[in-house]
């Protein structure tokens, strides 16, 4: 058998062969890595995502009085499957009946269910759906927002007429009069009480609740988690 000897050269080539494989296999483990991470990160929505993906969600409320003429009008929102929605409570308080207007335009009678004055919520059901056609709705998040986070205002300020407006969160939870309300940034105009504020997952983050007159420019939202609370009450 012969016996192959390295000399000199034989010792730095398999020295540099030995660089190159290292370095082939840092090069493969930083690339997996970074793979990993990018599979970690959630998904973020811009405005128009965000409105493509809840714009069926969103209806238009109309408060009626007892001779039927209209008291007063806003938004809501499905956050159920089986038709449980909520609106703003200052949209609907005092109103002899509801009808939400989908986004196809037709008008069905909702019910309430709950209603809360200090939260400016109101729980509804819409009739229910068909056998295999739940209704789209938008879940409600889990966890508070955070200062200077993207967030999307959905609402109507007029039927037929739903409009998505973009800010940030000025303040996650400050007390106004008492309650605790979402300060943010992104406009609200009259009739869009009630609609949903989104963020950039898709989760409704708050209840679009009205603006704050001593400061321009900042609204306010009703934050998930009060939501919540209130709609655990339906089944009570």
């Amino acid at each position: 058998m012969t016996k192959v000897m390295y000399g000199k050269d034989g010792g730095q080539m398999r020295r540099k062969v030995g660089v190159v494989i290292l370095a082939v296999f840092a090069v493969l483990l930083l690339q997996d890595r970074a793979s990993i991470s990018r599979a970690e990160t959630p998904v973020r929505y811009d405005a128009e995502s965000i409105y493509a993906y809840a714009e069926e969600a969103v209806f238009y409320v109309r408060a009626y009085r007892d001779d039927g003429t209209l008291k007063d009008v806003g938004s809501g929102f499905l956050i159920q499957p089986d038709g449980t929605a909520l609106t703003a409570y200052h949209v609907v308080e005092g109103a002899a009946r509801l009808g939400c207007v989908r986004n196809d335009g037709s008008e069905a009678a909702c019910r309430i269910l709950v209603l809360d004055e200090a939260a400016d919520t109101a729980v509804l059901m819409l009739p229910p759906p068909g056998k295999d056609s739940p209704y789209p709705y938008l879940p409600l998040r889990i966890g508070p927002v955070k200062h200077g986070e993207k967030v999307f205002a959905i609402g109507y300020p007029m039927k037929g007429t739903k409009i998505i407006t973009e800010g940030i969160v000025n303040a996650p939870g400050v007390p106004i009069n008492g309650r605790e309300r979402i300060l943010m940034s992104a406009t609200l105009v009259n009739g869009m009480s009630g609609g949903p504020l989104v963020d950039q997952d898709g989760y409704a983050a708050g209840l679009l609740s009205g603006s704050l007159r001593t400061m321009s420019g900042i609204h306010l939202a009703v934050d998930a988690e009060t939501v919540k609370r209130v709609v655990s009450r339906k089944g009570s």
